[in-house]
């Protein structure tokens, strides 16, 4: 019999396993019962139903991530009672284990920073770790971490019961029915088509999971997300093994261990993975498994099996291979669509569906039925990928690293090594010479350190320590800091936006006032309708009717689409993405404008091209558009150069600057410069839950200017209702010797009150430093005196340091140096 059609609903939800019913879910939960959700087969099809079931909340330094796990966990505590239906939810534990003295450090931080999002984790030795799993060799082990309410479920249980869940609310769940297509008319969702007919919709979830990149295709929407294959291995019945055992996790193993109808399940992540299907994954694959490669899989296999040794000694049951989807980073793909309107995407879970699948399902019902998610979402957010990232061969390749590196040690200064070397900025093969070290920096290769000039850069061992290149950050720091240092920075994303109405549009998306003389650049916020952020930037109005817009390199799409989307319809503004077409470079220190003097006839004494003065300046035979502004605390200058009289600029640069000792400085240096002078950075220390005040940008507030701006109500609300307790705290460990990265706990008077957001060490403060959000209690204003008033500490991977906090910038508070 044919599945019956509605013709219309408000949401249609396409994929049936766990994160689609969750959605669809939390949807009706919310009050919106006109849900649909369509499965081209039955329900779990894809990769649901082969998941390893795994409910564990330990590991991730994400607030957003830990606190989807923990609700999750509840959810599937409470979704039989609700339902009847069971989960097969058993709190048999976890535990993961450290086998070398870098992930102990790992796992310290983790464990500190997840204790304070509430997983209940304890650090226990190793004889305690075999005290609760008898079978493994523990003799190698150094410690392992406890959470006693984690443990396993049974995915296809789960999505039943949230199936179900969803009905009993009033949406539809309707299986064998597959959509072929997405409408749309002016760049905004209309609809469905399927192979039963067409269901007009406002709103299209796509949680198609490994078929999510393919069905996205078909509209314009990019979600380059790549299918590989994934292990486990079930043996014979142990007599010995008990159900009520915990799941053992050792990564540096490759395996998790648990117990699975009698046998034990050996859970593999190895460090260089297989992609599967390419070019596309088959429209019927359906309950589908892979031949399992035993030749590439035994290595790592048998180094897992002797993390539990009876099993090297016990027959195989299965061995099973099924394919699991893997982004580019590592994170969801989660959001509205950039390039549709209404068009929602819940895909790429990297393995951890299950475990976050009912907080993912909240978020984005939340995010759908108001517009805006309430966590934050900018790890994750679909906007922050690009469309060369779907690319057949470069899917190909970062994939094989990205699966790996759900195992790997995760030290603060990796950056990806796989499909690299294909965005280069104008400069690179300079740079190169200079003896630049390159990361990957939203695809582009940033220079993060320099060997010097003719010198090959070693980064040596990854490390939680000082890495061996310490001395050189060190020195462009102080280099910027006492002399002049030349940075490459033509990764920033660059918009030109031009019309009559260009300055009226983006004043009414700015908080501060952007629209007046021309040749100025000022430093504003975009905020939502509650008068939080949606993106930091500057705008620089070149006249009356052309402005540059320029943000992070994370934020280009989210930027670019915002203007898109709130510039009325009507406007005469016209965004132009016009990032490779500028190449830019940053001259800062004391002695840029002594360096800068020396390449170009244009006056940039202090009276005439004072601070935030925008220009457009002869060097050479070229013509640069000039920004004094900085990034970094001290005079300076930013260069927006055509690329292609950016060698010509750049080589006049160095040769005028080699007298005055100009070096060469990388992305480490504008951190510790930026950290030091407490400059935000939006997706790192601030993001779109918080509001501007709160964020300690209020100075760059105009909630009374003319027509005000998206938000500004929501802002003369905050101010008005008195003095905040909660604020963005600069945080500075007065020891010189640990070193900060993110998530460490900040403590008042001996009581947990915040984390840092971001760090990074201050040369010249003399200690690591970083951002913190810090609350205070009900009723009590967080100012200078209260801060004071209290003793800070950090606490660092057990261990707590002496702190110092500050609402005002620890270096050159009243910015003296910026406007020398």
């Amino acid at each position: 019999m044919a599945p019956q059609l509605p013709s219309r609903a408000r949401v249609v939800i396409i994929g049936g396993g766990v994160i689609g019913t969750s959605v669809a879910y939390h949807l009706a939960h919310m009050g919106e019962r006109d849900v649909v959700l369509l499965e081209r087969d039955r329900l779990t099809s894809g990769t649901t139903w082969h998941a390893a079931g795994l409910m564990v909340c330990f590991g991730s330094t994400s607030e957003t991530s830990t606190q989807m796990r923990l609700y999750t966990r509840d959810l599937y505590a409470r979704l039989e009672a609700e339902t009847g239906q069971g989960t097969g939810f058993a709190p048999i534990g976890f535990i993961e284990v450290a086998g070398d003295r870098d992930r102990l450090e790992e796992y310290r931080r983790v464990s500190a920073f997840n204790r304070h999002c509430g997983v209940d984790v304890h650090e226990i030795s190793p004889a305690e770790v075999k005290e609760r799993f008898p079978l493994a060799d523990t003799k190698d082990i150094l410690a392992g971490f406890y959470v006693e309410g984690d443990g396993r479920v049974n995915p296809v249980d789960v999505t039943m019961a949230l199936a179900k869940g969803a009905r009993m609310q009033g949406a539809k769940v309707i299986e064998g029915v597959a959509v072929t297509g997405v409408t749309q008319t002016r760049g905004v969702v209309t609809g469905v088509d399927t192979d039963h007919g067409h269901i007009e919709a406002e709103v299209v979830v796509n949680c198609a999971g490994m078929w999510a990149r393919q069905l996205a295709a078909r509209s314009g929407v990019n979600v380059p997300l790549q299918s590989a294959e994934h292990y486990y291995l079930i043996t014979e019945p142990i007599p010995e093994l008990s159900s009520t055992w915990p799941v053992l996790e050792d990564p540096g193993s490759y395996g998790y261990f648990r117990e699975e109808g009698g046998g034990l399940m050996i859970g593999l992540f190895e460090p260089v993975c297989a992609p599967w299907k390419v070019n596309g994954v088959p429209e019927d694959f359906s309950f589908g498994t892979l031949a399992p490669d035993w030749d590439r899989m035994s290595p790592y296999l048998e180094k897992a099996m002797s993390r539990v040794p009876v099993s090297l000694d016990t027959g195989v049951k299965l061995f099973f291979c099924g394919p699991e989807s893997f982004t580019p980073d590592l994170a969801p793909i989660v959001g509205e669509a950039p390039e549709l309107k209404n068009y929602f995407v819940a895909a790429g879970l990297n393995s951890i569906g299950i475990l976050t699948g009912g907080g993912l399902g909240r978020v984005l019902a939340h995010w759908i039925l108001t517009g805006r998610p309430d966590v934050d979402v900018t790890y994750m957010n679909i906007d922050r990928l690009h469309g060369y990232q779907a690319n057949p061969e470069y899917r190909a390749t970062r994939t094989v690293e990205s699966l790996g590196m759900v195992y790997q040690c995760h030290y603060p200064t990796r950056s990806m090594q796989t499909a690299r070397g294909a965005k280069t900025s104008a400069f690179y093969d300079r740079l190169v010479a200079q003896g630049a070290y390159f990361r990957d920096v939203s695809g582009w290769e940033g220079a993060d350190w320099y060997a010097g000039a003719g010198q090959q850069p070693d980064p040596g061992p990854l490390s939680w320590g000082r890495p061996s290149w310490f001395g050189n950050w060190a020195a462009e720091h102080q280099a910027a800091r006492e002399g002049v240092i030349l940075m490459d920075m033509s990764f920033m994303a660059k918009f030109l936006v031009q019309g009559r109405d260009a300055g009226q549009a983006l004043e009414r998306l700015s908080a501060n006032k952007v629209n007046g003389k021309a040749g100025r650049i000022t430093y504003t916020q975009w905020l939502n309708e509650d008068g939080k952020l949606e993106a930091d930037l500057t705008v620089s109005k070149l006249d009356d009717e052309r402005f540059m817009v320029v943000a992070s390199d994370t934020a280009h799409r989210h930027v670019q689409t915002w203007m898109q989307r709130q510039f009325p319809a009507d406007a005469h503004a016209f965004v132009t993405d016009v990032t490779s077409g500028y190449a830019q470079l940053n001259v800062q220190g004391p002695r840029s404008r002594e360096l800068m003097q020396a390449v170009t006839s244009f006056d940039l004494s202090n009276e005439a091209f004072g601070f935030r003065s925008v220009a457009e300046l002869d060097i050479g035979f070229a013509r640069v558009i000039c920004v004094r502004i900085t990034y970094l605390g001290e005079l300076g200058y930013e260069l927006y150069i055509p690329t292609e009289q950016a060698l010509h600029v750049y080589d006049r640069i160095v040769a005028a600057g080699e007298p005055l000792g100009l070096r060469h400085a990388g992305l480490k240096a504008l951190a510790s410069l930026r950290m030091e002078k407490a400059y935000r950075d939006y997706g790192h220390d601030i993001d779109n839950t918080d509001t501007v005040l709160e964020a300690g940008l209020g100075f760059a507030v105009r909630v009374n200017k003319p027509g005000g701006f998206i938000g500004c109500e929501a802002v003369r609300a905050q101010k008005q209702a008195g003095p905040l307790r909660k604020q963005l705290v600069q945080i500075l460990v007065t020891d010189p010797e640990p070193l900060m990265f993110h998530a460490e706990l900040v403590l008042r008077d001996g009581v947990e009150i915040g984390y840092i957001r971001a760090a990074s060490y201050g040369h010249t403060l003399g200690g690591a430093v970083g951002l913190a959000m810090i609350e205070a209690s009900e009723g009590v204003a967080l100012d200078q005196a209260w801060l004071d008033a209290g003793k800070w500490e950090v606490e660092i991977a057990d261990q707590r340091y002496p702190a110092r906090a500050s609402l005002a910038p620890l270096y050159d508070p009243r910015n003296l140096r910026v406007k020398s």
